[in-house]
């Protein structure tokens, strides 16, 4: 099997190139060799490399940013991904494609369904719709995989800044009226690696159907709750030789350009249903990572 993984260098595409090794032929393209801001050169990439499967880590992630640069985001989260849907689709190619909870706009009470409907807020949250809705119409086989607040030992995410803004402050303001799920990127690529075998073995057996799945950690917590255990974590780890004490705080008292969803959280029953995976406890898994930061993993 030929895997082609866009986003080599991003917290999940670092993970993918280790995660999907024992299934083939991994090809791992990262912005300079495989922009999604230029679709219009996607097709010419797909068809030298022949892949049987891609997996599509490639994305606009600056939220904030986005609020400025929706057109380049929806480029990059929208146009591309229907460009490389419509090449798989030709090609026969299995496509697997991350999305965000940010396609929801937060107001329901209980974890989002993949069947309810979206209403993003942002134009991050937009430009990641219209990537799924691209998908669906082009049709072929292809996975979505809806995922939320991702962090990893690398790259730049929450994990890293609480841990930079530590060594740099006594007192840390976090958001604590916003819940979800903290998903450490290795976590993703082990799951995608499951899925893909999996998928392949029910296409081999005709009985392969598209889809959108929610995949995140089990469990739930705020901004707040992730700080406080990220520092709780890094001090037992060495990571820190001081600690700041994080300050709950309403999202009103920390505006940014873009706002987000006050529930973030994605039910996971449909996933579990169809492929076996339930990914471990969030806080199981940020342990997991800080440990590998502190071996240098």
């Amino acid at each position: 099997m030929r895997l082609l993984v866009t986003g080599a260098n991003g917290q999940v595409g670092w993970e993918l190139s280790r995660s999907l090794k024992p299934l083939g032929d991994v090809v791992a393209l990262d912005r300079r060799q495989c922009g999604l801001s230029q679709p219009e050169l996607l097709p010419t990439v797909i068809r030298s490399i022949k892949p049987d499967v891609i997996v599509n880590a490639a994305a606009y992630t600056a939220v904030d940013k986005a609020e400025q640069e929706e057109q380049l985001a929806t480029m990059v989260n929208g146009t591309a991904v229907g460009t490389i849907a419509d090449e798989s689709r030709k090609a026969g190619i299995l496509l697997v494609h991350y999305s965000t909870d940010y396609v929801f706009d937060g107001e329901k009470p209980s974890p989002y369904t993949e069947d309810d409907v979206p209403h993003p807020i942002n134009a991050y949250g937009r430009s990641k719709l219209a990537g799924e809705t691209a998908m669906r119409q082009a049709g072929g086989a292809y996975v979505v995989l809806r995922t939320s607040w991702v962090y990893a030992g690398r790259g730049h995410n929450f994990v890293r800044t609480i841990l930079r803004l530590a060594g740099e402050r006594d007192e840390l303001r976090i958001v604590d009226d916003q819940i979800g799920t903290p998903t450490w990127a290795r976590s993703i690529a082990d799951a995608t690696a499951l899925i893909v075998r999996a998928a392949r073995q029910e296409q081999a057996a005709g009985h392969f159907a598209s889809g959108i799945f929610n995949l995140t950690a089990s469990g739930a917590t705020s901004w707040h709750g992730f700080a406080k255990a990220i520092l709780d974590g890094a001090r037992r780890n060495g990571l820190l030789q001081r600690v700041p004490q994080p300050k709950p705080i309403a999202s009103a008292q920390y505006p940014t350009p873009a706002a987000r969803p006050k529930n973030s959280r994605l039910a996971g029953e449909r996933i579990s249903k169809r492929f076996g995976i339930a990914l471990p406890d969030w806080q199981q898994a940020l342990a997991r990572c800080i440990e590998d930061m502190k071996s240098g993993g």
